[in-house]
């Protein structure tokens, strides 16, 4: 049972980094792109999707924080439990959206790009 446990916390582990990498990607993409891009494509204004990132992104910083220095402790000796769980589930739900909702949309409008392609 402790291999068990000790997969099951390796795997929530992982996956909560791996969420907050998800959730900081979406939060740089959406810094760097112009306000008028969002506009432009006919999606929330950028001040909406950067206060919603970054809750995303704090979200699953804190889940991440939680499974890995809890990890750390316990290990395999028994399961962690869910945790943070509603909170990354928004996390993953709102950083899903913008990368394959919004940021199709407004990528290539604005920017820093000259005649034959980006700086």
């Amino acid at each position: 049972m402790q291999f068990v446990n000790l997969v099951f916390n390796l795997l929530f582990s992982v996956l909560s980094l791996v969420v907050l990498g998800m959730a900081g990607y979406a939060l740089v993409h959406a810094l760097r792109v112009p306000a008028a891009a969002f506009v432009s494509a006919g999606k929330l204004q950028k001040n909406i999707w950067l206060i919603i990132l970054i809750l995303a992104t704090l979200f699953s910083a804190a889940g991440a924080w939680a499974y890995v220095t809890t990890f750390m402790l316990i290990g395999g000796a028994q399961f962690m439990g869910i945790g943070l769980g509603l909170f990354s589930v928004a996390a993953v739900i709102a950083a899903t959206i913008y990368i394959v909702d919004v940021k199709p949309a407004v990528k290539g409008m604005g920017g820093n790009s000259g005649p034959y392609g980006p700086w």
